[in-house]
C-alpha cells in the first residue's frame, strides 16, 4: 500500500537533479550547444521573465591543472560541460536547477526565501516505521524512471558531434549509480587504449565536495518522488565496528544462506540488479556503460584481503584525521602526505598521515571490507550501503570544517588533478556546481547531523580548537615581540633616569628643593614605561 501511494506521487511530482536534462538531450541542443530550458512557471528560458535566471555563456576556469592527465581534447569530461553545452541557465539569488525552477540547498518557499536545516540521523536511531519508510523509498527509486534526466550511452564523437544523439532512460536510483560511474570511469583513447589515472570524484581535493553535492542531490530526488520534503539520508556510524551492523535483513540485507556472496532472499535488495560494473569490458569495446542489468548485488562483508584492510576504522583513526590542519598537500592526489582529504579518503595511514598505496583505510576500508559490488569504484553506488557510508564520511568532513574553520582559499585554486580545482565544474552535474561551492559548513547547505548537535562539550572544544592552533602558530612571534619590547623599555628607562638626574643637578644650583624626596621618587616611577 505504501509503495502504491508513493508510485502515485510520481504522476504529480517531477524530479530535477542529475545528469543530462531530457529537454536538452536532442540534436538541436547538442548542435547549438545550448541547454536553457523554459521554467514552467512563466514559460521563459531559465525563468527569465520572473527574474529567476537567464541563459548565459559558461565561464570555465583557466587555472592550470596538475600533471596527472597529460592529454587534451580526448575526454568529454574535460572543461565540463563544454563538449556538450557552452550555454546554460545561470540562476539568480536562491534559485537553482537546470531551468532555475528549484531552490538552492537550504532554502524553500515560493520565492526560495525560507531558510531550513534538516537533520540526518543515525540509522540505528530511526524508529521501525522510519527505517521501513527509508527502505521503501530506496526501492521506489530503483523502480521509478527519472522524468527529467537521461544518460549518455555514447561519447560525443560516437554521437557524430551531436548530430546522432545517444541517450536512454534510467530509473532514479540508477541515475546516481551511473553518475558515479561516469565521473570515475577511465578515458577512452581509441583502439583498446585507455588512461586509468583519471577520476573526477576521487583521489584529489574534490572527493569530499563532490560526494557532498552527490548526496544532497540524491536526497532531494527522494524528497521529490515521495513528496516527503523532510526526508534525510541516515548515516551508519562505523567507528570501532567489529562487523557490518547494517548487513542483516532488518536493514540493508543479510547474507544468503547458501551463497555467501549474495544477499538474503528475505531482503528487498536481493532482487536489485547492478549496472556499470564491467569496466574492462567497456574499455575493450571503447563504449560507455549503457545501464543494462549485470546481475544481483554482491556482498561478502569481512571476507576481504586482510593484508590490505585488516580492520574497520576506529574512533582513534577518526580523531587523528580531524587533527590534521592541512586540507590538501603536495601533489594533491593519492600520494599526498599530511592531507586531511587523503587520510580520510583512505590512501594515507590514519596514524601517521603518510600515503601508503598498499593499504586501504578510513573511507576506502569500508568499500574493501564489503567485498563485493561496493568494492569496485565505478559501480560501488549499486549497493545501497553506499549512501549510509558516505553520509558518515561527510559528517567527518563537517567536523573538520567546524574545527578548523578554513577560508575558501584553503581549497586549491590551481594545479590539482583535472576537474578538481576550486572553480572547476563538477562532472557530470547539470545544473552546474563548482567544487568550491560545497567547501562550506553543512548548515549553509540546509542540513546537519544529529550526533554533531548532541555533545555540548565536544562542540565547545571544536569551537575553541582553531583559536588554540592559531595561538600555537604565532606563539614564537609573541615571545620575540615581548623580548624586543623589554629591551626597548630598559633603554628608554635608563635614558629617562639620566635626564632626570641631569635636571636635578642643574635646578639645585638655581633654586631650593620644592618637594620632598619621597614625592620625587613617585614622580620618577610614574614616568617609567
Amino acid at each position: 500500500m505504501l509503495l502504491f501511494a508513493l508510485g502515485f506521487l510520481l504522476v504529480i511530482l517531477q524530479p530535477s537533479t542529475g545528469q543530462f536534462p531530457r529537454v536538452c538531450a536532442n540534436m538541436q541542443s547538442l548542435l547549438s550547444k545550448e541547454c536553457c530550458p523554459p521554467w514552467d512557471g512563466d514559460g521563459s528560458p531559465c525563468g527569465e521573465l520572473s527574474s529567476r535566471g537567464s541563459c548565459q555563456n559558461i565561464l570555465l576556469s583557466q587555472a592550470p591543472l596538475g600533471p596527472q592527465f597529460p592529454f587534451s581534447g580526448v575526454d568529454d569530461r574535460e572543461d565540463w560541460p563544454s563538449v556538450f553545452y557552452n550555454r546554460t541557465c545561470r540562476c539568480e539569488g536562491n534559485f537553482m536547477g537546470f531551468n532555475c525552477g528549484e531552490c538552492k540547498f537550504g532554502f524553500s518557499g515560493l520565492n526560495c526565501t525560507e531558510r531550513q536545516v534538516r537533520i540526518r540521523r543515525n540509522i540505528f536511531q530511526l524508529t521501525t516505521s522510519e527505517k521501513n519508510k527509508f527502505l521503501a523509498y530506496l526501492n521506489l527509486a530503483k523502480n521509478i524512471p527519472s522524468q527529467d534526466y537521461v544518460i549518455a550511452t555514447g561519447t560525443y564523437i560516437q554521437m557524430n558531434n551531436g548530430s546522432n544523439p545517444m541517450f536512454r532512460d534510467i530509473n532514479v536510483y540508477d541515475l546516481f549509480v551511473w553518475m558515479h560511474y561516469y565521473a570515475s570511469r577511465d578515458t577512452l583513447l581509441g583502439g583498446s587504449n585507455v588512461w586509468r589515472d583519471i577520476d573526477f570524484a576521487h583521489e584529489a581535493p574534490g572527493f569530499l565536495p563532490w560526494h557532498r553535492a552527490f548526496l544532497l542531490m540524491w536526497e532531494r530526488q527522494i524528497q521529490k518522488i515521495t513528496g516527503d520534503e523532510n526526508f534525510t539520508i541516515p548515516y551508519w556510524d562505523w567507528r570501532d565496528a567489529e562487523d557490518c551492523g547494517v548487513c542483516n535483513d532488518e536493514y540493508m540485507g543479510g547474507r544468503h544462506p547458501t551463497n555467501p556472496n549474495l544477499l538474503s532472499p528475505a531482503s528487498i535488495f536481493s532482487s536489485w540488479q547492478v549496472i556499470c560494473t564491467r569496466s574492462e569490458e567497456y574499455n575493450s569495446q571503447q563504449t560507455l556503460c549503457s545501464a543494462t542489468s549485470e546481475g544481483p548485488i554482491r556482498r561478502n562483508p569481512g571476507n576481504n584481503d586482510k593484508s590490505r584492510t585488516p580492520r574497520l576504522p576506529s574512533s582513534a583513526d577518526v580523531e587523528f584525521c580531524l587533527s590534521l590542519t592541512q586540507y590538501e598537500s603536495g601533489p594533491m592526489d593519492k600520494m599526498a602526505n599530511y592531507s586531511f582529504r587523503n587520510t580520510l579518503e583512505g590512501f594515507a595511514d590514519p596514524q601517521t598521515a603518510i600515503s601508503n598505496p598498499l593499504q586501504s583505510s578510513m573511507h576506502n576500508a569500508l568499500h574493501i571490507y564489503m567485498n563485493g559490488s561496493m568494492s569496485q569504484v565505478q559501480g560501488s553506488a549499486n549497493d545501497p550501503i553506499f549512501v549510509l557510508h558516505h553520509a558518515f564520511v561527510d559528517s567527518i568532513f563537517e567536523r573538520w570544517l567546524r574545527r578548523h574553520r578554513p577560508m575558501l582559499e584553503v581549497y586549491p585554486a590551481a594545479n590539482a588533478p583535472i576537474g578538481h580545482n576550486r572553480e572547476n565544474y563538477m562532472v557530470p552535474f547539470i545544473p552546474l556546481y563548482r567544487n568550491g561551492e560545497f567547501f562550506k559548513p553543512s548548515r549553509d547547505l540546509g542540513y546537519d547531523y544529529a550526533y554533531l548537535q548532541e555533545p555540548a562539550l565536544e562542540s565547545f572544544q571544536d569551537f575553541l580548537t582553531p583559536y588554540l592552533q592559531q595561538a600555537r602558530q604565532i606563539w614564537p612571534w609573541l615571545i620575540g615581540a615581548a623580548v624586543f619590547g623589554g629591551v626597548v623599555t630598559a633603554v628608554l628607562t635608563k635614558h629617562i633616569r639620566a635626564c632626570w638626574k641631569k635636571k636635578e643637578g642643574t635646578s639645585s644650583e638655581i633654586q631650593p628643593l620644592l618637594i620632598e624626596s619621597e614625592d620625587y621618587n613617585n614622580i620618577t616611577y610614574q614616568s617609567n614605561f
